[in-house]
């Protein structure tokens, strides 16, 4: 019979956060999956003509590191968004270092979903999303846990 993983409600208050650099290689991989070719992920002169003075990732990769944190972290394996809102508020360029955060603003005890405060800052402390999000947790088989 195969193992099955028990949810665990999280708690308000409760957070979780991970790290990674974005490289010039994730933009290329999220053009690869996109189809985004905008100018200003790989263009340098058209990134420099532009507001943003230099190249600029897409927001999916900005957002992408939110991913990580709910699907590993917290509310954890089984997780997938319902609802996001999200604003983003400053570019991140190649080489920045971004930390993806999560707190548990609500969490239901009839239902796996927990509500979610979300944001992404850059190594300089540049808040460059913010937001909310909402989560459903399943509990998953196979041994996999939460």
């Amino acid at each position: 019979m195969p193992n099955t993983s028990t949810r665990r409600t999280p708690t308000v208050g409760q957070t979780a956060e991970l790290s990674r650099t974005v490289g010039d290689n994730d933009i290329a991989l999220f053009t690869e999956i996109s189809g985004d070719r905008n100018p200003l992920h790989y263009d340098q002169a058209a990134a420099e003509a532009s507001r943003f003075g230099e190249i600029v990732v897409q927001g999916g990769i900005t957002s992408a590191i939110l991913n990580a944190v709910v699907a590993e972290e917290l509310p954890g394996p089984g997780t997938v968004f319902l609802n996001v809102n999200w604003a983003f508020k400053a570019p991140v360029r190649p080489g920045n270092t971004i930390t993806g955060r999560v707190e548990v603003t609500a969490a239901r005890s009839d239902k796996p979903i927990t509500e979610l405060k979300t944001t992404v800052t850059r190594d300089d402390g540049t808040v460059v999303l913010d937001g909310t999000a909402v989560c459903y947790t399943m509990d998953l088989a196979n041994g996999a846990t939460q």
